[in-house]
């Protein structure tokens, strides 16, 4: 296979490899959780402080037990999706406090917005799974938000979701809220129904609420994307290559705790580390660096034989112009192209990850129909290449009315919702509208189509009955 972006070799892979076999044995890595430094002292690991140190071998066993991909679960069977080797899905963004709206003015979000993104999560045709936190809503009590964004991820959509790694707590209520929709905790302990996201605090730390939300969501079965996010020059080495030795000590330390605490529970490799900006001192999620960290961000997790997790539709611009859609659809096409699993991030993010927005979720989402279509591999048979219809036609003849061109022409190509692909002409009559113009009418449209999905009333009633006793403590 060819490809001008550089195929990390053995000798390659085994250097960063080494280099973080170093970092991990020398140095350590800080864990803020009493619970995570005596799961290591019980397993043999050297601890001083806060800081844990790790051998190669507990590297390797951690590996071992690691398995290369797994189900998660919808509440509609039909929607259960499948990560890792070459399955993956797409995300929708993750973590902005802010939604820019159609007119380019930026303003708090509100739960109402959450909602509005879970329903085109439903009513999407490629993204294939919900996420957590697409929002961070203003107007609801912080301590206590994410009982409402986990009640609308199982409400309003069908589909998996990610769970809420907030803190230990939060990823308890979380465990709880999803016991409810599966009828009891029993029996989702070996039933992955949510992954969340674990980041680790650069450089060569994890914080407590994050340590205790992994040790929580891997003890009841749930899987967890341990991440690295890397400013190159400001929270890690100015070079790619150091950041990449880096990233993979965190990630690697990550996951050994995860399989110390319950061996073979679902984790992904994962990152999106990038760029810092030298002249405003601003991570930039926009920049090539950060999709050549994805691109090596594959070939490390395959060289372990885990699943990955990188960036989707990543932009550092404020507006769906045609920044967003270049840097979004670079970013997204390399995670495709170089085997990502778990593709966070896939549609509606602005501005290195400040905000939301509307209509590029509804750009974004088309970007990944269309990459979906640009890797689906031809078939290369006989009747696909039909040379009796290339020899009937011949010399200088014409295939447009041609029964097998009416057969397949609504099927064999890609067919835009959203861009266009009009005349003049048309495209005049039409108003002349851009293509974030066009976006913000599909948003309309989208969100007036939907219908939520059917859950029994019982169990519905439960969970808004579990958010409310916790509300009240």
């Amino acid at each position: 296979m060819y490809d001008r972006m550089q195929e990390l070799n053995t000798e390659n892979l085994e250097k960063i490899h080494a280099a973080s076999m170093n970092l991990l044995k020398n140095t350590g890595v800080a864990f803020n959780d009493d619970e995570a430094l005596e799961i290591f002292k019980q397993n043999g690991h050297r601890v001083e402080g806060t800081t844990v140190f790790f051998e190669e071998s507990d590297i390797k066993k951690a590996l071992e037990s690691a398995p290369k991909r797994f189900t998660v679960h919808a509440r509609n069977p039909e929607k259960n999706v499948e990560i890792g080797e070459d399955d993956f899905v797409f995300v929708p963004g993750y973590g902005a406090p802010f939604v820019i709206d159609a007119q380019g003015d930026q303003r708090q979000a509100t739960m109402e917005d959450y909602d509005k993104f879970c329903k085109l999560v439903q009513t999407s045709k490629y993204i294939n799974m919900n996420g957590w936190m697409m929002v961070e809503p203003a107007d609801m009590p912080h301590d206590t938000v994410h009982l409402d964004l986990n009640l609308s991820n199982m409400l309003l959509c069908d589909k998996p979701f990610m769970g809420s790694p907030v803190s230990r707590q939060g990823a308890l209520d979380g465990i709880e809220m999803a016991g409810i929709l599966w009828g009891g905790k029993e029996n989702i302990m070996n039933k992955t129904v949510s992954v969340s996201l674990i980041n680790s605090l650069s450089p060569l730390q994890f914080s407590d609420e994050m340590v205790g939300a992994l040790i929580e969501l891997v003890r009841h079965g749930q899987a967890c994307v341990v991440a690295s996010l890397i400013m190159a020059g400001g929270s890690g080495p100015v070079t790619l290559d150091g950041v990449l030795a880096l990233q993979n000590a965190e990630i690697l330390a990550g996951i050994t705790l995860a399989q110390l605490v319950k061996p073979g529970a679902p984790v992904v490799y994962g990152s999106t580390s990038s760029a810092m900006d030298m002249k405003t001192g601003a991570l930039s999620i926009g920049a090539p660096e950060l999709s050549k960290n994805i691109h090596y961000v594959g070939q490390i997790a395959r060289y372990y034989g885990l699943p990955s997790r990188a960036g989707g539709g990543l932009t550092d611009a404020l507006f769906t112009d045609a920044q967003a859609g270049a840097e979004s659809a670079l970013a997204l096409s390399t995670a495709v192209r170089s085997g990502i699993n778990f593709m966070l991030h896939s549609c509606g993010i602005l501005g290195s990850y400040i905000a939301m927005n509307f209509e590029k979720f509804i750009v974004d989402e088309e970007i990944c129909g269309m990459v979906q279509n640009m890797i689906k591999p031809l078939a290369l048979t006989d009747d696909s290449i039909d040379l009796d219809i290339i020899k009937e036609v011949g010399i200088g003849g014409q295939y447009l009315t041609h029964p097998k061109t009416f057969k397949l022409c609504r099927t064999e190509f890609y067919t835009p919702g959203l861009m266009s692909r009009m005349n003049s002409d048309s495209w005049v009559k039409a108003g002349k509208q851009r293509i974030d113009q066009v976006a913000e009418d599909k948003v309309t449209q989208r969100l007036a189509s939907y219908a939520k999905p059917d859950i029994d009333p019982e169990i519905e009633k439960k969970l808004i009955q579990y958010v409310e006793d916790r509300k009240k403590g």
